[in-house]
């Protein structure tokens, strides 16, 4: 129990959505080398850590089916990256809402890690552009460094390069998950480069990103996912969300989001969004469907 009067610290851990998303290479290491331009969701799982009392996990909400508090888990890993990173640092325990589909290509476990990362931070005065603090991020996971602030920016390499934050214009969307788990490391597999093995020269948007939603709808149009292709090879469903995404009206861009299988659509502004989920959420009502906002 926690200290009467001491009150949890509370955040929430936004979707990551990959707006576009380059393969370059993959690496004599076997890592992947890609480029991407990320922007974060307004819906994400929730987290709070009550302070100076042992550390431990509780899982709830409508999406902790199957998920375990064990030493795999990313909140717990990034705590202890933490500890490792901040010798004597105060710790607490963690209680994760989770609300986000799990290996859906919108970073769920690395928003929960940064989120873990960030209220430890903040329960100890480190500010998040510590470098003992990144590199922990780094440590843990590929997505978790750009999760740690959650703003719109372009991330390169296996996701340690990180460019500087990028004001873009609001972009409302519309989130959609068809309920099918896709795990990065068997769409990577199915993408087939051989280590060492280099692509063609990166085109994403991220390189100049418009000011206005019009000529960066436009940028994102002549970009793509190279994840998309594999994936829909692993769970050809994600076809079928992509179709009924760019058949709703409005529809700007359709586009799968990191490895999927979610997929999300972009739209001119908050009305037609919300409507064209709510058109989508009556077609399939088994899907995991939101209308948000990306920035």
């Amino acid at each position: 129990m926690a200290a009467a009067g001491v009150l949890p610290l509370r955040t929430r851990a936004r979707a990551k959505v990959n707006l576009d998303l380059r393969v370059l290479g993959r690496r004599p290491d076997g890592y992947h080398e890609l480029e991407s331009l990320v922007a974060f969701a307004g819906v994400g799982d929730e987290l709070s850590l009550t302070p100076h009392v042992p550390s431990s996990l509780a899982i709830a909400g409508p999406r902790a089916a199957g998920l375990a508090a064990d030493d795999g888990n990313l909140v717990l890993r990034a705590a202890r990256a933490f500890r490792e990173a901040f010798p004597g640092a105060s710790m607490g325990a963690f209680r994760l809402v989770k609300r986000l589909p799990v290996a859906s290509g919108i970073g769920g476990g690395s928003a929960d890690a940064a989120a873990a990362l960030r209220l430890l931070a903040r329960l100890n005065g480190v500010p998040l552009s510590d470098r003992r603090l990144r590199a922990a991020a780094a440590r843990v996971g590929a997505d978790v460094p750009v999760c740690l602030e959650s703003r719109a920016r372009l991330m390169a390499g296996i996701g340690e390069r990180l460019g500087p934050v990028l004001r873009l214009p609001g972009l409302f969307a519309v989130l959609a998950n068809p309920g099918v788990p896709v795990g990065t490391v068997g769409v990577f597999g199915a993408l087939g480069l051989a280590a060492g093995e280099t692509c063609a020269p990166a085109r994403c948007a991220a390189s100049a990103p418009p000011a206005g939603a019009a000529e960066l709808h436009a940028a994102l149009a002549r970009s793509g996912n190279d994840l998309a292709a594999p994936a829909q090879r692993i769970a050809p469903e994600i076809g079928e969300v992509l179709e009924r995404l760019a058949a709703l009206p409005g529809s700007r861009l359709a586009r799968m989001s990191g490895s999927g299988a979610t997929c999300f659509a972009l739209f001119d502004d908050c009305a037609a969004s919300a409507a064209a989920a709510k058109a989508l959420a009556r077609e399939r009502p088994g899907w995991w469907i939101r209308a948000t906002l990306l920035r």
